[in-house]
């Protein structure tokens, strides 16, 4: 399938990817790590939702880390870290998961973070990666500024890497799904999506002024209305 032609309208609409994760493998009783967590908003529902699971979310951002840390909650740790170098021993987790985190990787380092992944989970645990799929109208607005193009290829060319050399991991499922994203106005856009704390986009006038012109057609009184295609691969570790 080449995602690039991808209709986000011909995908089914997932608006909590967390029932996703959880109609895929067992949550309840799992102690999970979430590489490059982010606001770690999934992991927070997961802990609540199902019964006796711990959540480690590790995040590379020390900007995006505080604020975590800032925001504690019961069975979620918080845990300054790259996927390069997880810092835990060996098979303690049940399973993993990246959610859009695997492309921000730095692209020499992908296959180490796979690797480190497959350390610190159990034999027979279980990998779910979320990659956004490059496609969409969103998606045209933000390769504006930011054209993910050659490290959403590589975040994919790096998990075909893994299974075919066979040793650690084996593909135990995919599924592609569309998920709404909303922006109550031009300066929420521009906030979450121009001025990350992970990643400096440098933006110049111009550059805005050009993402405006883009973005403001989408903008009605409700604020714009997005849908971003995904595409989850879910690996088994072997052991």
């Amino acid at each position: 399938m080449n995602e690039h032609k991808t209709d986000p309208d011909q995908l089914p609409l997932v608006r909590d990817e967390l029932d996703v994760l959880g109609d895929l493998v067992p949550l309840a009783g799992q102690r999970i790590i979430e590489l490059g967590c982010g606001n770690a908003r999934l992991a927070r529902s997961l802990v609540v939702r199902h019964a006796g699971s711990q959540v480690v979310g590790l995040e590379v951002d020390a900007a995006q880390h505080t604020k975590n840390v800032s925001s504690p909650q019961e069975r979620l740790l918080f845990v300054a870290g790259s996927a390069e170098a997880v810092p835990f021993p060996d098979a303690v987790f049940d399973g993993a998961m990246m959610l859009k985190s695997l492309h921000h990787v730095p692209l020499d380092g992908m296959d180490a973070a796979l690797a480190e992944v497959a350390r610190v989970v159990k034999p027979g645990g279980w990998f779910y990666v979320s990659e956004p799929i490059f496609g969409g109208a969103l998606n045209e607005i933000v390769r504006l500024y930011n054209d993910e193009n050659t490290v959403r290829r590589a975040a994919q060319d790096a998990l075909d890497r893994a299974l075919a050399a066979g040793t650690r991991w084996e593909a135990a499922g995919e599924r592609r799904f569309a998920q709404p994203v909303h922006f109550k106005d031009r300066a929420e856009f521009e906030q979450r999506m121009l001025y990350p704390s992970f990643a400096d986009h440098h933006i110049t006038p111009a550059l805005v002024a050009r993402v405006r012109a883009a973005f403001d057609p989408h903008c009605g009184p409700d604020g714009a209305h997005f849908v971003r295609p995904m595409h989850i691969r879910l690996l088994r570790r072997k052991g």
